[in-house]
């Protein structure tokens, strides 16, 4: 569901009206608190032993009137967009459940500051829910501040709300989400974001040759998609970028089998696929000026008497043919027939693929950073700056050329696992799989597995879906 929280800039804080139940008021370096609290400021934070640090809060109950009102001070760090985009969060988890809260921005911030404060606070703000709400976020943000700061407002909504639909369609249940429903929801956000959509249906995937997509979707009673969604700005500075979303619905492992922990949360498997949608749909509010085109590759990966069969061996789009060991490793198959398009039909300056591909990325990196593979050097820095100024932050990883021997096969152009083990790094053999389809392109993969969930409600995150890569591109792009 949609972040259902208001912000609004209303001036500055000295238009305060005292109205809302909570007031934030930053403090920290040099930054003077000027409120007629209870007791000094100095002392309070003495006290408290507040160091202002990013997403400390000191909460000081004062009187107006017959009511009680509640001053947050929160502590802003370095003033740094992550120190901001914390503390954002914080501010905004302490108003939970409340009608408003009075927001004052820090001076000297600027508007990146600015706007990772009032991201972060929007994100904090965001849940998924099926049945009765449990408790609810606050109601409205007022946002205490120069004029000025409205352009950074409406940035932080514009990337926020883009980063509640990436969560939104990974949350959805799979016995809601299938292919054809995130097709329907593609060309949803398409018509009120100015794009132009396809949807290439079963039949049609057959005729173009896309053997990996119809491949995955063997097995299922939920026939496969590929989603193809086109942003034309109207001041075009002549760049073409397509971005390539994984899509698999659920994935079961098909008949290599996942154990019951390892399908638990498959219905998110789709979440690169979810940030391509979500990306595109966001492109025109921000004014991004280059051409845009996103793919996503949707399937759904199950066991049964029509599925594909390890050993089988598929033909991409393109001509490559690929023997499938492990039904598993299905992520690569429905990427390979859309890089494989995208170098010889869209013919793009630049490829990006996203998709929750290996659990060897987790042990490799953790929960904490996404993977960027690539061989161009100039793309990895301007993708991994991007990341640290959005809050999505990227690891490269390297593209080891002797690890290739690992996907020979005896009876086809690749094989899609390394069989006899014998290398390991199966994050890096994933990559080197998709780098086989792109053509030689300026081309960057990046695994979020270990990042696309988060396992608990923890700063700009909600238990679930996180979003992540949603932000990382609109910053890349904009």
């Amino acid at each position: 569901m949609p972040i259902e929280t208001a912000l609004h800039l209303t001036g500055s804080p000295a238009d305060s009206k005292d109205d809302a139940e909570f007031a934030a008021v930053p403090f920290g370096g040099d930054l003077t608190v000027d409120l007629p609290l209870p007791v000094p400021v100095p002392a309070l934070l003495a006290h408290h032993d507040a160091k202002g640090e990013a997403g400390e809060i000191v909460e000081v109950p004062v009187t107006h009137g017959d009511v009680v009102r509640r001053v947050l001070l929160y502590g802003v760090g370095d003033r740094s967009a992550a120190a901001l985009r914390k503390a954002g969060a914080a501010v905004a988890r302490r108003a939970k459940g409340r009608r408003a809260l009075e927001l004052t921005l820090p001076r000297g911030a600027g508007d990146e500051g600015w706007t990772a404060l009032l991201e972060g606070a929007l994100l904090a703000c965001y849940t998924f829910r099926i049945g009765a709400e449990r408790s609810k976020a606050v109601g409205e943000i007022r946002v205490l501040g120069p004029e000025q700061a409205d352009l950074s407002l409406r940035r932080a909504e514009v990337k926020a709300h883009a980063t509640a639909l990436t969560r939104d369609l990974a949350n959805t249940p799979a016995s809601e989400k299938n292919p054809e429903w995130l097709a329907e929801r593609a060309v949803e956000v398409a018509a009120r974001s100015g794009l132009t959509s396809r949807v290439w249906v079963p039949e049609e995937l057959a005729a173009g040759g896309f053997g990996g997509i119809l491949a995955v979707g063997r097995g299922s009673a939920s026939p496969p998609r590929l989603i193809e969604l086109s942003y034309v700005p109207e001041d075009p500075d002549g760049t073409h970028v397509v971005l390539v979303g994984k899509g698999i619905t659920f994935d079961s492992g098909g008949l290599s089998l996942k154990p019951t922990e390892g399908m638990k949360f498959m219905k998110t498997d789709m979440a690169g696929g979810a940030v391509v949608i979500s990306v595109l749909g966001a492109l025109r509010d921000l004014g991004v000026r280059a051409r845009v085109t996103g793919l996503v590759a949707a399937a759904e990966n199950m066991p049964s008497g029509s599925a594909q069969r390890p050993g089988d061996v598929i033909r991409h789009y393109g001509g490559k043919t690929v023997e499938v060991l492990n039904t598993d490793a299905e992520g690569r198959l429905v990427l390979a027939d859309a890089l494989a398009y995208a170098h010889e039909v869209l013919q793009p300056d630049t490829v990006i693929d996203l998709a929750t591909l290996t659990g060897a990325i987790s042990i490799a990196l953790g929960r904490d950073l996404g993977a960027v593979f690539s061989a161009h050097d100039d793309l990895v820095a301007e993708l991994t700056s991007a990341g640290a100024a959005s809050g999505d932050p990227l690891w490269r990883m390297p593209l080891i050329d002797e690890y290739r021997p690992a996907l020979n096969s005896s009876v086809a152009d690749l094989a899609n696992i390394d069989a006899e083990g014998k290398y390991g790094g199966g994050a890096i053999t994933a990559a080197l799989f998709l780098r086989e389809f792109t053509g030689g392109r300026r081309w960057a993969h990046l695994d979020i597995a270990g990042v696309a969930r988060s396992a608990a409600d923890d700063g700009v995150y909600t238990k679930g879906a996180t979003g992540f890569g949603t932000r990382l591109l609109l910053e890349w792009l904009a």
